[in-house]
C-alpha cells in the first residue's frame, strides 16, 4: 500500500482558496479539508462542525450559504414602430389617444411628467400617446446643438424605468410636429 504525502503550506493555501471559491451542489456533502498529513481522520471529521461555522461566518460571499434573492424580471427591449403602423397614425387612421407638450419644462420637471403621463395613460388603456419635445431654438444660425428635450426623451424613453409602459417610439409626422415630436406606443397592462 502507498503511503499519502503531506501536503505543504502552498499546495494547502492553494486548496483552501479552490474549495472556497466553488459553490457546493445542493444536498451534496460538504468537503472536509485534510489534515496536516493530508489524511482526513475521524477527528478532522468530528471537526467538520466547527469548520461548517467558521466558512459560514468567513469573509467570502461563496462559503456562506445565504438564500440568494430572485432575480427581478428583466424588462422587455424596445420595439421600433412598423412602418404600416405609424402610416396609420399619420393618416388618422390609428387615433392619438392622448397629447403631451413638454414645452418650457426643465429636464426634471420634463423627465417626472413623462414618467406620470405615460402610467397614467397606460392606465386609462391608451395605445399611442404623442409627446411633443419641440426642436429646441437656436441663438444664432450656425448652432448644431438642437433642443434639449429633443436628445434627451429618446434617451429617457430607453430607459429601464419606461420600458414598462413603452414599447417602442419614432419621430412624428410633420402634421404632428415632425422632428419636435414622437409617438409612443404603449404596453397594455396585464
Amino acid at each position: 500500500m502507498s503511503r499519502r504525502r503531506s501536503l505543504s503550506e502552498e499546495e494547502r493555501a492553494l486548496w483552501t482558496g479552490v474549495a472556497r471559491s466553488i459553490t457546493p451542489l445542493r444536498g451534496a456533502p460538504e468537503v472536509v479539508e485534510p489534515d496536516a498529513d493530508g489524511i482526513e481522520t475521524a477527528e478532522t471529521e468530528a471537526n467538520g462542525d466547527s469548520r461548517r461555522e467558521a466558512a459560514a461566518a468567513s469573509p467570502h460571499p461563496r462559503a456562506r450559504r445565504e438564500p440568494q434573492p430572485v432575480p427581478k424580471k428583466k424588462a422587455p427591449p424596445l420595439a421600433p414602430l412598423e412602418r404600416r403602423f405609424k402610416q396609420r397614425v399619420a393618416r388618422g387612421r390609428q387615433p392619438i389617444d392622448n397629447r403631451l407638450d413638454l414645452h418650457g419644462l426643465t429636464q426634471t420637471q420634463a423627465h417626472g411628467a413623462l414618467l406620470r403621463f405615460l402610467h397614467g395613460a397606460q392606465a386609462d388603456g391608451a395605445k399611442v400617446v404623442l409627446v411633443v419635445t419641440g426642436k429646441g431654438r437656436s441663438k444664432t444660425e450656425d448652432a448644431r446643438e438642437s433642443g434639449v428635450l429633443k436628445r434627451q426623451v429618446p434617451l429617457w424613453l430607453s430607459l429601464p424605468e419606461f420600458r414598462p409602459f413603452v414599447v417602442g417610439y419614432d419621430e412624428a409626422h410633420v402634421g404632428h410636429g415632425g422632428q419636435g415630436a414622437l409617438y409612443v406606443r404603449l404596453r397594455r397592462i396585464r
